[in-house]
């Protein structure tokens, strides 16, 4: 079978492409250890109001811990609880969060805080503020009609 010069290259650029995109997948799977984040935590979506530390949403101060506070977050149909909360600037946070329903998604506009809520899980982020100012939380994975009224705060403070 005769091929033209340039079906040859093509190909061979093709196949050249494909052998160095899944040599550094590779590499980066087993030799560095990156993997995707896994659902370690579970929860009961049931009993999520019964189950420490969801059953105090909100920011508290731990001792013996890298992070300095632990800010808990719930969702559930169209809020987050607690709807606002005040964060000492420059404090290592700790953002562990779940949901009682559906999917949801927490992202913390203008930082890179962005996280999955599944029923069943409990996902986590830590984080430190440094700039002072109000975060706006928004849930940016669609979870019925009332989905653009689902918002909370975050205050950054001195």
């Amino acid at each position: 079978m005769h091929m033209h010069k340039f079906e040859k290259i093509w190909l061979i650029f093709g196949v050249a492409t494909l052998i160095v995109f899944l040599s550094t997948i590779g590499v980066s799977a087993f030799y560095l250890g990156n993997k995707p984040p896994s659902c370690l935590t579970t929860i009961n979506p049931d009993k999520v109001d019964q189950t420490k530390p969801f059953d105090k949403p909100g920011l508290h101060k731990v001792e013996g811990k890298e992070w300095d506070y632990e800010l808990v977050y719930v969702a559930s149909t169209f809020s987050y609880n607690p709807t606002e909360v005040k964060v000492p600037l420059g404090a290592k946070v700790r953002v562990i969060a779940t949901t009682k329903d559906v999917v949801h998604g927490f992202e913390v506009a203008g930082t890179n805080i962005n996280m999955m809520l599944e029923p069943g899980y409990v996902s986590e982020y830590t984080t430190t503020f440094d700039k002072e100012g109000e975060y706006l939380i928004v849930c940016n994975e669609y979870c019925g009609a009332g989905h653009h009224l689902m918002s909370s705060k975050i205050e950054v403070v001195k």
